[in-house]
């Protein structure tokens, strides 16, 4: 269309240039052709004359006159046709090109908006690996790049799905011995003869295996988070926060940590146990990660938030550091002092917590409360149907 405009003007500059030039038409001799009747004689013969319309002979300003005229109006005429004919033209030209240019532009760009598309969705969740782009069409650079994208993700998830199969059956080989141990533990604490010291032994062996065996259920429970979720149902969040409370009350009294519920209507689809398993992570890290005396409360709440739900957990503790929040959902990542030795957990909870998230295409905030504390968010989709 730019082309297009500057060579109309071009083309119309020099149009105009050429006719601006000065023309005569000079006639030598005799003139040979009078019109009928006339008297009038023939005009000199290095003068310029012309012929009217009318047949008279006209020379001097006359002939100039009628010349400058009819210079005119062949200019008229050419401009008119040059810019109102050629302007139509390009208008028709350029409205044609843009519509042929979009279309082809779309046909083109279309393969490339699905790849980017499919590495969109594979990058805000990762358990969307298993999604493929497996364009059709002519063996081309796009599909060629479609195909590397393909083969690269195929790749990606053959990975990560070996090392949760990895995670899964060594915690499954880990459990065995543990029970197994727990168990002669057991029974050699019970026994009749068994010394004060055996059973202060058998105790501390006891707590250590309980540790072991907590480790082990937030490996599986990480792994069984990180798979995709083929198969969702509509769960509301509400009653899993209602449920969550009632389980951990008795826990938050023993502590002496006030808990808080607020089951707000919050209906979702998901995987009930893998939710069930966030909330109560959320909550048993409140209650466990608390003051050590003074105000000391855990508050835990489900709501309807537009086209979402969201559950907020907000509990008093110590300080922790901006920087430092987005660590703590780094598996066996502890805060402080816990970092070497805590009785407190594995340091999955969280880390559980965002997978679990991840799965059902949501997203999980954190922001440390003003004088101590956590304030987590979970976002999740908004189940129409259950809103209705």
């Amino acid at each position: 269309m730019a082309a297009g405009v500057v060579l109309l003007g071009v083309t119309y500059a020099l149009f105009n240039a050429n006719l601006g030039q000065q023309y005569r038409v000079i006639v030598k001799g005799t003139y040979l052709s009078p019109s009928a009747g006339a008297t009038r004689p023939p005009p000199p013969t290095n003068d310029v004359y012309v012929m009217n319309k009318d047949g008279a002979v006209l020379t001097g300003s006359d002939a100039e006159r009628v010349l400058e005229q009819q210079r005119e109006q062949v200019r008229q005429a050419a401009i008119k046709s040059l810019l109102t004919q050629g302007s139509i033209a390009l208008l028709a030209v350029g409205a044609l090109a843009a519509g042929f240019g979009w279309l082809v532009a779309g046909r083109v760009l279309a393969p490339l908006h699905r790849v980017t598309d499919t590495a969109r969705r594979i990058a805000a969740s990762p358990s969307a690996l298993h999604e493929r782009i497996a364009l059709k069409g002519p063996d081309d650079e796009v599909k060629n790049l479609a195909d590397a994208f393909d083969t690269m993700v195929e790749r990606l998830d053959h990975s990560f799905d070996g090392q949760r199969r990895f995670v899964a059956n060594a915690s499954h080989e880990l459990r065995t011995p543990l029970t197994l141990g727990r168990a002669l533990v057991e029974v050699a604490m019970h026994r009749r003869t068994a010394s004060p010291e055996v059973k202060e032994l058998g105790e501390s062996l006891l707590t250590i295996n309980a540790r072991h065996e907590q480790l082990i259920d937030g490996l599986l429970i990480l792994a069984d988070s990180e798979r995709h979720l083929s198969t969702v149902y509509p769960v509301n969040l509400a009653d899993i926060v209602s449920h969550v409370a009632a389980q951990l009350t008795p826990e938050a009294a023993a502590a002496g940590v006030e808990l808080i519920r607020g089951p707000g209507e919050a209906p979702t689809r998901g995987d009930a146990l893998l939710l069930e398993r966030l909330v109560h992570n959320l909550v048993e890290n409140g209650i466990r990660h608390n003051l050590p005396s003074g105000e000391r409360w855990v508050q835990v709440r489900s709501r309807t938030a537009g086209d979402h739900v969201e559950i907020v957990v907000t509990n008093t503790g110590p300080e922790i550091p901006p920087y430092e929040v987005e660590s703590l959902f780094k598996p066996f990542y502890r805060l402080g002092a816990e970092r070497l030795v805590s009785t407190k957990g594995a340091g999955l909870g969280l880390s559980i917590v965002r997978s679990v998230t991840e799965a059902h295409s949501g997203t999980v905030t954190a922001l440390p409360r003003e004088g101590g504390g956590l304030q987590v968010t979970v976002t999740l989709p908004l189940d129409p149907a259950g809103a209705a």
